[in-house]
């Protein structure tokens, strides 16, 4: 116990961290301390111009990053730009996130070997509206989040979002060939590492994905000219795309006066895990914002199994918490690795990021019940509350649960394949009810063995769960 307290931070040491890192972060108005900041949590893949960057970043600008509508939600994928846009909007910077409900109809090839399927319209538009509502739930939660780590940060600008749909369909392919492709070289468009790529695959790359570059680069410069946006914030494979957009905003500005060439790209890392895994990603599924979508308990769950090789990693780039703060319990994490004090702070701070504190307490209560022994703290309604929307929680009467016995139950239910194996598996103590093995196969359920009366909790061998609620 010594040993731990010597090496583990006291809670005035904390304390004391969280000072540092609170006065650290009060000059982070300072563009350079910003960059820094944004490097040290690993959230810079490429830079433009880094000197002139955090120069230009003395004064508050306008940055955008781009979300494609292909999805109906945001999932943990788009988290690492996303965030790195939210470091600049809690530092005073004026913030746009655009979707792209017009070059989401064209397709992106970046970090594509093949071309996509195109997307229907109808399904463009459903995005869009829900991508929106998505992303200015995802800035407003953050917000929360944020104020509860550093309360000083009160001077927040409204985070806007736009459609690229509302000028890039105004426009006409004469005048946009005229006004903007004259600008574009296509030795440099065949360069971009996005194309290049394709070229070299059996099947190429079609004009309309090779055009692609131009409306990014024309989406740059619509909202430079209507809105004073002088940085886009991208992941790394979007690079050569930002840069279009640089390049056509210095040539169509260029000869204005007063123009000095201030505009700036910053890249992400696209994050795999250290399996080379793509990240967010789960056996196929991504792990959605959408509670509807990804419960909080697989929300939460998808953090805690963070493995040690990328958990420091994670804790930097996904939450907001001193990077001092990080690298302590990182320190006493690899003293204790069996603790897992690292994943288990990964997945409380993400979650109540995304999912509030009666996200994180749903998330919290459900793991009790799947991988928890004492149930003992358990109530009925939190039970219920904490698993809406998994398949394992089903809603029965007091006719088909009580005074019948719990293998004619576990089959009944699927929680078996049938009665026959559900009273083989309670004969080998397998088959539980509320973490207690019944090996008898005529045991009956009765309301007296119910949390509060309501909530039984069936499980079949290690890991196969049944969660059986009174209507």
């Amino acid at each position: 116990m010594l040993e731990l307290v010597r090496r583990w931070p006291s809670t005035a040491h904390r304390i004391s961290l969280r000072w540092r890192a609170i006065r650290r972060t009060r000059n982070l108005h300072s563009g350079r301390d910003l960059l820094s900041e944004l490097s040290a949590r690993q959230l810079i893949a490429d830079v433009t111009r880094p000197d002139d960057f955090a120069e230009h970043l003395q004064k508050p600008q306008t940055i955008y990053v781009g979300v494609d509508p292909t999805a109906k939600s945001l999932h943990a994928g788009h988290l690492i730009p996303l965030l790195c846009l939210f470091h600049f909007h809690i530092r005073g910077h004026n913030t746009l996130a655009l979707i792209g409900g017009a070059t989401g109809l064209v397709g992106d090839p970046s970090g594509r070997m093949k071309e996509r399927s195109l997307s229907e319209k109808t399904q463009i538009e459903s995005n869009t509206v829900t991508l929106t509502d998505s992303i200015q739930q995802f800035f407003s939660r953050a917000t929360e989040y944020a104020l509860e780590k550093a309360p000083f940060l009160s001077t927040f600008t409204q985070l806007q979002v736009v459609n690229n749909r509302d000028w890039l369909r105004e426009l006409n392919l004469l005048d946009f060939l005229r006004s903007t492709g004259i600008h574009f070289r296509v030795n440099h468009m065949l360069a971009r590492d996005s194309v290049k790529s394709r070229m070299s695959a059996h099947n190429g790359i079609t004009f309309t994905e090779f055009a692609y570059q131009l409306l990014q680069g024309y989406d740059f410069y619509e909202l430079f000219r209507t809105r004073g946006c002088t940085i886009q914030v991208g992941g790394s494979d979007q690079w050569g795309n930002i840069l279009s957009g640089i390049d056509l905003i210095n040539k169509i500005e260029g000869d204005c006066a007063g123009y000095n060439g201030g505009c700036f790209a910053l890249t992400t890392p696209l994050l795999t895990t250290s399996q080379g895994e793509k990240f967010g990603k789960s056996a196929g599924n991504a792990v959605w914002l959408d509670e509807n979508l990804t419960s909080y308990l697989d929300f939460y769950q998808f953090f805690l199994r963070t493995t040690d090789a990328d958990v420091e990693k994670y804790l930097k780039m996904f939450t907001l918490l001193p990077v001092e703060e990080i690298d302590a319990v990182v320190r006493e994490h690899e003293i204790h690795p069996e603790r897992r004090l690292a994943q288990k702070l990964l997945a409380n701070e993400v979650t109540l990021m995304i999912h509030r504190k009666e996200g994180l307490e749903a998330a919290r209560v459900a793991t009790k019940v799947l991988f928890g022994t004492d149930y003992s703290t358990l109530h009925a309604k939190d039970i219920v509350k904490s698993l809406i929307n998994d398949p394992r929680l089903l809603r029965c009467t007091e006719d088909e649960l009580l005074g019948i016995t719990l293998p004619n139950i576990a089959a009944k239910f699927g929680l078996t394949s049938s009665k026959s194996v559900a009273r083989q598996l309670a004969i080998g103590n397998g088959l539980y009810l509320n973490n207690v093995p019944q090996p008898d196969v005529h045991f009956k359920l009765e309301r007296s063995h119910l949390i509060d009366g309501q909530v039984a909790i069936l499980r079949a061998g290690k890991n196969t769960h049944l969660i059986l609620a009174l209507r």
